[in-house]
């Protein structure tokens, strides 16, 4: 069961969020749905706002007014999330909600994928992907927390450092 479920994207009253969240974790909690919700989630992103007093670090919402719900969708789990207050809706057409795509995911960061990086800083590489592809260059640096690499190529005589993701190049067999 657990291949199937998917994240969906609840909407709330703004400012219910946290409620929300906390309602349908304690739902689950009380009703053993384990199985079929898996995990609630309000994106959240660090910004440094500038006030009087100097920066400032707050952690605030990506998008207002939503929560997602890793769930398999059942009639029992629509009902279960679609039934707590504060909750308007699923994002989706009419009653039908719409599951997220992998990309958008992804682009949420909302799940961590770990990237297994057969290579290291001062490595000879490839580039398997992109504009540069089948070029050789060495690693000069990796941001596993970005999922960028930094690649050192030569190109018309000159070195010239590329950014690239970690999947974008593999080791250089020798």
């Amino acid at each position: 069961m657990a291949d199937n479920a998917k994240w969906y994207v609840a909407h709330t009253y703004s400012g219910y969020e946290n409620t929300v969240a906390a309602s349908i974790e304690k739902a689950v909690e009380n009703r053993g749905m384990h199985e079929l919700i898996h995990e609630v989630n309000i994106p959240m992103e660090t910004v440094t706002e500038i006030t009087d007093n100097g920066p400032k670090t707050v952690e605030r919402k990506v998008f207002p007014g939503y929560v997602l719900v890793k769930m398999v969708m059942t009639d029992e789990t629509w009902h279960l999330v679609r039934n707590v207050r504060g909750v308007t809706g699923f994002v989706g057409s009419g009653n039908k909600a719409i599951p997220l795509t992998d990309e958008e995911i992804a682009a949420l960061g909302v799940e961590k994928r770990e990237i297994v990086v057969g290579y290291q800083v001062g490595d000879s590489v490839k580039i398997t992907d992109g504009a540069l592809e089948s070029f050789l260059g060495t690693v000069e640096e990796i941001d596993l927390d970005r999922s960028k690499v930094r690649v050192v190529v030569s190109m018309f005589g000159r070195e010239t450092p590329v950014e690239l993701e970690l999947d974008q190049v593999e080791p250089v067999n020798r």
